[in-house]
């Protein structure tokens, strides 16, 4: 098994949304030599955090900067004041706010479903700033019955009172989107998409109102037609990841989205379905080839 990063390879960094609200992204610092490099945003899955990166992250930082997002309500970021601004388009105000006190120009995105979504929509309102994206395992076309599953399970659950109780019910409620994972495989993802409370109970890492939008009449709806988002990417480098088993990215979507731009690559990742973690050998040679094609300044 790879070895977990240590605290000390990035530090964290803080800032204030448009609406006030307390949003926690880790910056890698990256080499001296990557200089004027536009840095990585790496933005994780509707339920997901930081830790999602926690081998990638490192591992991208060999070549430029990277800086992992939390969007609101999840891992160190604070709960949103309104659950109805879960949604991407605020996300994306987020982000922004932070690359303008940031200073940044020109950035790469790495997201994670609901983060490849942000980086579409920040493809299409800030033009001629994203220079090249990952989208793993999403894109303009989503299936139906995925997304039923995601409102079934978002938002729901109780606490556990050890970590091993915690990823065996994990594993139970996720089994056909890892297959292959032994108990081993499980904590690990367990430990990086939970908590553990004050009162010493292990809990889901973010605030279960983050479901609230997808409650509402036609919330995360399926028809919302993403494609004018997905071909402002327009000719920058672009990696699509799909997990072999994906009940949200169905393979004919990621041929389509291939064949509509230039610049697209394709890349299954086998035995997985939604999402692939990004830590598999075939998700990992598919990232590098995709760095090295980014530009340098």
């Amino acid at each position: 098994m790879a070895k977990q990063e240590s605290r000390r390879e990035w530090s964290d960094h803080y800032w204030w949304s448009p609406d006030g609200v307390r949003l926690h992204a880790r910056v890698y610092a990256g080499p001296e030599a990557a200089g004027q490099a536009p840095p990585i945003l790496c933005m994780p899955g509707l339920a997901r955090n930081a830790r999602d990166f926690e081998l990638l992250a490192p591992h991208l930082a060999q070549y430029r900067r990277v800086i992992v997002i939390e969007f609101r309500g999840r891992g160190e970021s604070a709960f949103a004041k309104d659950p109805m601004t879960y949604v991407p388009l605020t996300y994306v105000q987020d982000v922004v706010a932070l690359l303008d006190e940031m200073g940044i120009d020109r950035f790469a995105t790495i997201g994670t479903s609901l983060g490849g979504l942000v980086s579409m929509l920040m493809a299409a309102t800030l033009p001629g700033r994203l220079v090249g994206a990952v989208l793993n395992d999403v894109g303009p076309e989503l299936e139906a019955a995925g997304l039923e599953r995601i409102r079934d399970y978002i938002g729901a659950g109780g606490s556990q009172p050890t970590w091993m109780h915690a990823a065996r019910a994990f594993s139970e409620l996720n089994a056909a989107i890892y297959p292959d994972y032994g108990i081993h495989d499980w904590l690990r993802l367990t430990k990086r998409t939970h908590r553990l409370t004050a009162e010493g109970r292990i809990v889901t890492d973010y605030d279960k109102q983050i479901a609230a939008p997808l409650r509402v009449p036609n919330g995360g709806d399926a028809g919302v037609d993403l494609w004018p988002a997905y071909r402002a990417l327009g000719d920058v480098p672009l990696l699509i990841l799909r997990g072999a088993l994906s009940d949200i990215l169905a393979r004919v979507a990621g041929e389509k989205m291939v064949a509509e731009l230039t610049h697209a690559r394709l890349v299954e990742v086998p035995g997985v379905g939604h999402a692939p973690t990004m830590d598999e050998p075939e998700a990992r040679a598919a990232i590098d080839a995709w760095v090295a094609e980014l530009p340098q300044a």
